[in-house]
Parts: C-alpha cells; structure tokens; sequence
C-alpha cells in the first residue's frame, strides 16, 4: 500500500490522550525509524487538535491554528497521526480553516506502506492467537482494522483468528456515555475470543486499551496494543506501565510515592487516581 506523499520525513503527532502510555509512544517512534522514517515526535497541550476546548469555539480554534502553524514550521510534508479524533479533526475542521503545508496520514498507512522494512526486524517469534478490537467508525476514514491485521501478521508464531465482531463508534470512549454500551461490547468481545480460542486481546487504540485491561482480572487471557506485540517480536522492552496501575490493588504502591510527589500529589489524586481506581466494566 503506498502513501502518497509519504517521504523519509515526517511529524509524528500522537495527540494528547496518549501521554498515559509513554510506552506505546517510545515504540511507534522506535519502529517509525526503523522502517527509514526521521520522525519528529510531538503532542500533548503543545500540539493540541482543540477538542478538549470545543464548548469555547474562539480557543478551540486558535488552539488548532497554532497546532497547523507549528507543523508547517518543520517543513516536513507528512504528519502522521496516532488519535482518531485527531486525525479525523485534522481533516474535518482544523485543515479546512488554517492551510497546511503537509499531507496528514494514519501511522499504520505508513507502517504497512514499509512492510519489506519492518518485516526483517520482526525475528522473534510471540506464541499468541491474537483477537484484534476492531471499531467500526475510524475505519472507514482510514482502514485500519485491515492495516493492523497485515501487520501482526508478520509476526512469527502470532495467529490471528477471524470474527465478524465489530464494535460502534471510532474507539471505546465513544461508547461511554451510552448506558451498558460499553458493558455490551466487552461482552460480545470475550464472547468472541471464547468462540476463537483466543488467548490475547489486541486493541487499536488507547481509548479501548484503558477500558479493556481491566478484563485481565480474574481470567487467563492478554490485552496488548498492537504496537506491543510489534515491539514484543522485535525484542524490544515496552513494558505496560498503564495497566499494571489499572489492575494493581493499589495503584499508589503501584507508581510509587516519588512519582506521585514528582507529578503533584493534588494532580495525580484529582486527574488519574479515579480512573486507575475505577471499577471494571464486567
């Protein structure tokens, strides 16, 4: 699959949301470079798409133009994304609005567009049958579900099983203001790997992977990233810092005392502890 457009340098934006899974980001990083791309790698409130601010449209969109101007300034004429709210906002209000000088693509377009790169560095094998979470929404934009599968098939001794289960919306967060949406999906989903004989569970995006680590708790079975299994084959350390503090009995002793105190006690209990603490889904 070429990306038109797509050369050796690139802006890799992993948006805001994704600050919580340092791991993900160091690895995608990591196997962008690998596969011959010199990727600046940036977000957070810096490089904000606006939509936490889109009930204020004066800051959301100065938010956006600023985020559109520091792109350009690197010249670079890709910027790959990781969020699909930021890359559908990319494309549905902030391009349209502040001109762009640089094509915007999803990082697994131009990961799969590399395989005969990627595929070399994938040498250790992972004894995994693999059910990927596959949404309906986002890939229709972009189609990841396909994207993901090639590329976890180049992993040796991964099977990945087949199911039609597709869940709504672009990623799990959507679900959330539904009641029992959510619960219904993970319940379909561990239905669906029950049926396959899956043993791992395979998220897309972050959104999902916060909500379905809590499935690990009481039943024999893994929910990776994709990228994990990637950085798994490629011998790799990646480590999921996130869900051993979701699924810890204490999440304080879990991160430890020195971390909380390095990123503010009063922060740390107001912004992350609830949602470390929250119970599971099912």
């Amino acid at each position: 699959m070429a990306v038109a457009g797509a050369g050796d340098r690139a802006v890799f934006w992993y948006g805001c949301n994704m600050t919580r899974h340092g791991e993900v980001i160091r690895a995608t990083a990591r196997l962008l470079e690998a596969v011959g791309i010199d990727a600046v790698t940036t977000g957070g409130p810096g490089s904000c798409c606006g939509s936490p601010k889109d009930a204020n449209a004066r800051i959301n969109e100065g938010m956006a133009r600023r985020t559109i101007q520091q792109f350009n300034a690197t010249g670079r004429p890709v910027v790959a994304t990781w969020c699909p709210s930021c890359h559908m906002n990319m494309q549905d209000s902030m391009a349209p609005v502040t001109p762009t000088n640089f094509e915007t693509v999803h990082v697994t377009e131009l990961l799969h567009s590399r395989q005969d790169r990627l595929r070399p560095l994938l040498a250790r094998p992972v004894r995994a049958r693999v059910l990927l979470h596959a949404h309906l929404g986002f890939n229709t934009r972009v189609p990841v579900n396909g994207l993901v599968s090639d590329l976890l098939r180049l992993v040796p001794g991964l099977e990945l099983v087949e199911h039609p289960i597709r869940v709504p919306g672009h990623m799990c967060s959507s679900l959330a203001a539904v009641p029992g949406a959510l619960a219904d999906a993970e319940a379909a989903t561990l239905a669906a790997m029950a049926e396959t004989g899956a043993d791992t569970l395979c998220t897309i995006f972050h959104s999902c992977h916060r909500e379905l680590v809590a499935l690990e708790r009481g039943r024999p079975l893994r929910v990776l990233n994709w990228v994990h299994l990637l950085a798994e084959s490629a011998g790799w350390a990646a480590e999921d810092g996130y869900k051993a503090m979701r699924n810890a009995e204490d999440p304080r002793a879990a991160l430890g005392e020195a971390r909380i105190e390095a990123a503010g006690d009063v922060a740390f209990a107001r912004l992350v502890e609830p949602e470390l603490r929250k119970p599971p889904t099912l």
